[in-house]
């Protein structure tokens, strides 16, 4: 194990774009729980819920099996009609879009604002001009936390009717809030990329009582009691379905997991932002390249990502790779995939220019805890080789 409870990759003749890290006790947390006997949802599970809500200052979280069955969990439990517009980034992961459509909803894209790569109030408002929203969708691209009530005005939504998707958003805060802890939804990730690694699993988010409830029934088909609670001493085995929900819960072998990890967060983010700040100092100045933004007024940036903006991208994600750097790009907006062009229409698909140019552009260069600083000059070199060459 390697410093302050992550793993050390060990020795490549490449830069990975990312290698996820674990707390030294995960091993044993799930042994423990594999003796138990319960490896389903349960006590662990619970326990999860409880301390992730404690650091992010959350009043309750549900935990499920990924972000986008909670993005959909909570567009269905905010009883939407039928075919409701639900406004979202085309800058996103396509299992954003996924989870308004299969919750019955159609997505109204919008646009971002090049230098923060998320929606901005007019780009909200631009949107809501086309088609009025039932509900919206904001996310934290890379790490930066949006104002999420200067979004809902500029929609004309209430806050109840906001998700916010934080799939990469542990760690962010904005005006000393930490993302989540005042949300009326936001959606996690702990996916094996996250910043907080489960491998698979993600969690909601919420101020209120009843939309927990709610959630904590769909996700597991809608029904009244879970296995654990039936099965707990004096339980019973009868239980109901008032609502229809999904297979959509975390097991107490990824809840032990999470709980091991959340204790090694609060480093490994002292680490992201200990490269970042390599980074900014490296790259700074370079011919073409256009660093994050960042340094707002009361913008805590979680970094998971450190997109930059770079001419001829593919040509030169290339040369890095010859260089023995990997590299990813975030994201291929929904506008450019098929099926949703072919859904949305291509007037819908073309009503984000901005989205469409930084598109071309858009390089995720490695950032994670176990990233050497070796690695990371290695990362620096290739990549002010390219640029340099282009002039």
């Amino acid at each position: 194990m390697g410093q302050a409870g992550q793993t050390a990759p060990p020795e490549q003749s490449t830069v990975p774009f990312t290698v996820p890290s674990f707390a030294g006790e995960v091993s044993d947390a799930v042994v423990k729980v594999l003796d138990s006997g319960w490896v389903t949802t349960g006590p662990q599970t619970a326990a999860f819920e409880q301390d992730f809500a404690d650091y992010l200052g959350a009043a309750h979280v549900v935990a499920v099996a990924s972000c986008t069955t909670a993005l959909e969990l909570c567009l269905r439990a905010m009883d939407l009609p039928p075919g409701s517009a639900v406004l979202t980034p085309s800058l996103t992961f396509c299992g954003a879009i996924n989870a308004i459509l299969h919750a019955g909803h159609h997505p109204v894209l919008v646009d971002v604002d090049a230098g923060t790569l998320v929606p901005g109030p007019a780009e909200v408002a631009a949107a809501a001009a086309r088609r009025a929203p039932a509900a919206m969708v904001v996310q934290n691209q890379g790490g930066y936390p949006v104002d999420v009530a200067a979004l809902a005005e500029a929609a004309g939504l209430d806050r109840t009717r906001v998700i916010e998707d934080a799939a990469h958003g542990p760690g962010a805060a904005r005006d000393g809030t930490p993302v989540g802890a005042s949300s009326y939804a936001a959606c996690f990730s702990f996916y094996a990329t996250k910043n907080m690694p489960i491998g698979e699993g993600g969690a909601v988010a919420t101020s209120d009582q009843e939309f927990a409830d709610r959630i904590r029934a769909t996700r597991l088909h809608g029904m009244s009691k879970d296995s654990w609670r039936r099965y707990l001493p004096g339980g019973s085995w009868r239980y109901d379905v008032k609502n229809l929900g999904l297979k959509a819960n975390m097991t107490d072998i990824q809840a032990s997991i999470g709980r091991a990890q959340l204790t090694a967060l609060p480093e490994w983010q002292r680490r992201r932002a200990e490269l970042v700040a390599r980074y900014d100092e490296a790259l700074s100045g370079l011919p073409g390249l256009v660093l994050p933004q960042r340094d707002l007024d009361g913008v805590q940036h979680a970094w998971h990502l450190y997109q930059v903006l770079v001419p001829d991208r593919d040509a030169i994600i290339a040369e890095l790779e010859a260089a023995g750097v990997s590299t990813s790009v975030h994201f291929i907006p929904a506008s450019h995939m098929t099926a949703y062009r072919e859904i949305l229409g291509e007037e819908e698909c073309g009503a984000v220019p901005v989205t469409d140019r930084v598109a071309e552009e858009l390089l995720s260069l490695p950032l994670y805890p176990g990233l050497s600083s070796d690695g990371q000059d290695r990362v620096v070199s290739a990549l002010a080789g390219a640029l340099r060459a282009r002039g």
